[in-house]
């Protein structure tokens, strides 16, 4: 009898632990979940503060990739010149008349030799033609829309065509607005200085051969007329035609 009882006191005993550790077991499951359904909750309040924000300063012409382009809420082809659509468009007076004619032959030769259709649009926003330039340049998979606005704190936005979003890894747009496109840079500079910039390394970087190095590098820019006219503070120390000196 008395091994009986102690054989029955340690099932006992072995019932009531497994029981204990279910009953520890079940708080730490609901623990567990409660914290994955606050982490689910935290994330889905993050996604929608970034969606709220993010719409109120990106539009999507129609392309897999955008940054800040800033033509939403606006459709103004009033502001569109008559005639024949051309690639520089500005409408907030940044450019002179030479500068807009240099860029585009620039964006011309470029579209001649690659087939790329790189289009400027110098704006400040809510002045400009908005989502009118879509149909007005016949955007599509092989088009950079190129957005100069300072409203936005960085000049340089991008819509960039799905083709080219192949071609070209979307750090290269990230790298060329952190060098030319930060407020620092364009109120140092000027409004033409960083869009003249940018032309000229995405057209660097859209004619090199295809890779794994392609578009690795931005390519540095010398603004030749400052220099011809004695004013240092435009050019960039180190820098060369189409990056050709830069270090």
């Amino acid at each position: 009898r008395s091994r009986a009882r102690e054989t029955a006191m340690t099932t006992s005993m072995m019932m009531c632990s497994m029981r204990c550790a279910r009953a520890r077991a079940v708080p730490a499951r609901e623990r567990r979940r409660a914290a994955t359904r606050a982490q689910a909750k935290d994330d889905e309040e993050v996604a929608k503060r970034w969606l709220t924000s993010t719409a109120a300063s990106l539009v999507v012409l129609a392309t897999p990739f955008a940054a800040h382009a800033r033509l939403e809420g606006v459709n103004n082809p009033n502001l569109l010149p008559p005639g024949p659509a051309v690639p520089v468009l500005d409408v907030a007076g940044y450019l002179t008349p030479g500068d807009v004619k240099r860029l585009t032959n620039e964006v011309t030769s470029l579209e001649r030799d690659t087939g790329v259709k790189l289009r400027v649009l110098a704006q400040a926003y809510p002045q400009t033609p908005g989502l009118a330039v879509k149909d007005y340049w016949n955007v599509d998979d092989d088009t950079v829309v190129f957005v100069a606005d300072p409203g936005l704190g960085n000049i340089l936005n991008f819509s960039v065509g799905g083709n080219l979003d192949l071609e070209v890894p979307p750090s290269f747009w990230t790298r060329l607005a952190n060098k030319y496109g930060t407020k620092f840079y364009w109120s140092d500079k000027g409004e033409e200085a960083s869009i003249s910039a940018a032309v000229n390394a995405i057209d660097q970087c859209l004619r090199e051969e295809p890779g794994r190095t392609k578009c690795s590098k931005i390519a540095e820019y010398v603004d030749f007329d400052a220099a011809a006219s004695g004013d240092a503070s435009n050019v960039n120390p180190g820098g060369g035609l189409f990056g050709l000196f830069g270090n």
